[in-house]
Formats: structure tokens, C-alpha cells, sequence
């Protein structure tokens, strides 16, 4: 009752919108002219004026976008804005109307819309898929009324209507096929779920991420431990060299203790061997069966 009443009301407002542009008369090429160049010299109510009396036309090209399912009320809007667009850039010494010129802002504008309100996920990044999304339609059903009587059109010849590739039309229906969908929405004729339910986590199971968080505890307890073990310079080469975001160099490293760099390589291969060995004497003391199964 309530989506009957809300569509009522739109319609309602389409109408009487639609009753209060026809009040504004069109206007003649030559007042359409002087009203464009008093308009470029800085005056706004010729402007209004050259919007205004062309608001009809924008109700006709949105009108041919209303197979798409959006409010036509928004469609007219975005449409509205295209005219406006193309007035504040219309060349009156071009030797066209403005119409003419405006129509290409006018589609720019509601085509955009239309994506935009198609899906979350980007439609038509390119100017070719976005040719392809509002031909697809118009294409299936005129070679469904004028084709061979078949109900079901071929792809490839969609495609070659389009001048574009089988996979190209099937990938692009699919598209349009998927809309979008609140998780929110209920499910049911209780409507006591939400797809929300539904959807599986990506995160790991609590009790994994607990084992994992207590895993990690013990291991850099462990390796504490183990650095407690050797001497102060051993102790430094590793945590300078192992455990440092950025580490020391062997050159640097080297100076630090005054020797040279084929010696801190010496002394950083020997402590690490020391650190692994009471890291592997730690394991036994802590887990015997684990540290019996690595040798």
C-alpha cells in the first residue's frame, strides 16, 4: 500500500511538473540567438530563459532511458543539469540551435546517472562498453520484433550489429543482469534473516586466532630467552643485523667494533648458528616429542 501510495505521488509530481514547463514558450531563432549573446555578455535572466524553454525536450530524451528503472523524476534532473551545461556553452555564432547542440549534454549527463545508479561496481569505464550498455537493449528488441520471429536473439548476431565481440555482449549482459542487493534486505516470508546472515567471514575462526596470538607469544618469549644466552657482542649482531627494520651493514657493523667487514661476516655467521642451537635447546626443554621429531 505504501509503495502504491509513493508511486502515486511521483506520478503526481511528474504531472504537474510537466504542466508548468509547458507554460514557457519556445523560442524563435532569432530570440534564441540574442538572448545566447546577452547571456555570454553576463546577463542571467536570458540564460534562465534559454534553459527554461527547453525543458520540454529534456522530458523527451529522458523518456527514451525509462526502460532502465530509475525514477523518471531523477532522470529529468540530470537531464536539467546537461541543458544548463550546454547553455553556459553554446555558441550562438555556430549557426546551429541550441537544442541540437544541448541534446549530446542532455544524454552525457542521464547516461552517467544511469551507471552510477546501476551498481556499486564500475559499469562502462570505457566510451565503447558504455555504446554497448545503452545499445544492448534497444539492439535485442528490435531484432526480436524484426527478426525471423525467433524469441530468443543470437549473440553473435547482437554483436554484429554492434560491431563488437560475442564475448563482449555476454560479459556486458551479465553485468546489467547483476543489480546490486542490500545484505539488509530479509530473507523469508518471516523476513527474520538478512543475507547478512549469510555471508561467510573472511576472518580466521576465534579459537585459530587465539592459538595463533598465543603461538606467537611463546615464540618471541623463546627467542628472548635465547638472545639472553649470548654474549653482549653476539647479542647486538643479531639484533642489529636479524631483528632491525632497517639493518646494519657489514661495513658498518665492522666499525662499530673496529674490525674489518669479512669479520663481521665471521662473528654474524657464528652467532647466528649459537642462536639457532639455543633456540633448538629451548624447543627440547619446552616440547621433547617436537624437538625429537625436527632431528
Amino acid at each position: 500500500m505504501q509503495a502504491s501510495t509513493e508511486q502515486s505521488s511521483n506520478s503526481g509530481s511528474l504531472a504537474m511538473y510537466l504542466s508548468e514547463i509547458n507554460h514557457y514558450n519556445l523560442l524563435t531563432v532569432e530570440e534564441e540567438q540574442a538572448l545566447a549573446r546577452s547571456f555570454i555578455r553576463g546577463e542571467l535572466a536570458a540564460g534562465h530563459r534559454l534553459v527554461t524553454s527547453n525543458l520540454r525536450f529534456v522530458v523527451k530524451v529522458a523518456y527514451e532511458y525509462r526502460s532502465y528503472g530509475i525514477k523518471m523524476s531523477d532522470l529529468i534532473q540530470e537531464g536539467n543539469i546537461g541543458l544548463m551545461k550546454a547553455v553556459q556553452k553554446f555558441d550562438p555564432d555556430k549557426g546551429i540551435r541550441l537544442i541540437s547542440y544541448a541534446v549530446w549534454w542532455i544524454r552525457a549527463y542521464i547516461q552517467n546517472y544511469i551507471l552510477k545508479s546501476w551498481s556499486l561496481v564500475k559499469l562502462g569505464t570505457t566510451q565503447a562498453q558504455r555504446k554497448l550498455f545503452f545499445s544492448l537493449a534497444r539492439t535485442r528488441r528490435e531484432l526480436e520484433k524484426f527478426g525471423n520471429g525467433e524469441a530468443v536473439v543470437n549473440v553473435e548476431e547482437i554483436a554484429r550489429r554492434l560491431h563488437v565481440k560475442p564475448g563482449e555482449v555476454r560479459e556486458m549482459e551479465q553485468r546489467m543482469g547483476g543489480r546490486d542487493l542490500s545484505l539488509d534486505a530479509p530473507m523469508g516470508e518471516d523476513g527474520g534473516n538478512s543475507h547478512v546472515d549469510f555471508v561467510v567471514s573472511a576472518a580466521a575462526p576465534q579459537d585459530d586466532e587465539f592459538a595463533d596470538k598465543e603461538e606467537a607469544g611463546l615464540i618471541n618469549a623463546r627467542v628472548r630467552t635465547a638472545l639472553m644466552r649470548l654474549d653482549p657482542r653476539e647479542r647486538f649482531i643479531i639484533e642489529q643485523r636479524v631483528m632491525n627494520e632497517r639493518p646494519m651493514t657489514l661495513k658498518e657493523l665492522g666499525e662499530h667494533f673496529g674490525f674489518s667487514r669479512e669479520r663481521a661476516r665471521q662473528l654474524e655467521i657464528r652467532a647466528k648458528d649459537k642462536l639457532k642451537t639455543e633456540l633448538a635447546a629451548l624447543m627440547a626443554e619446552v616440547d621433547p616429542d617436537a624437538a625429537a621429531m625436527q632431528q
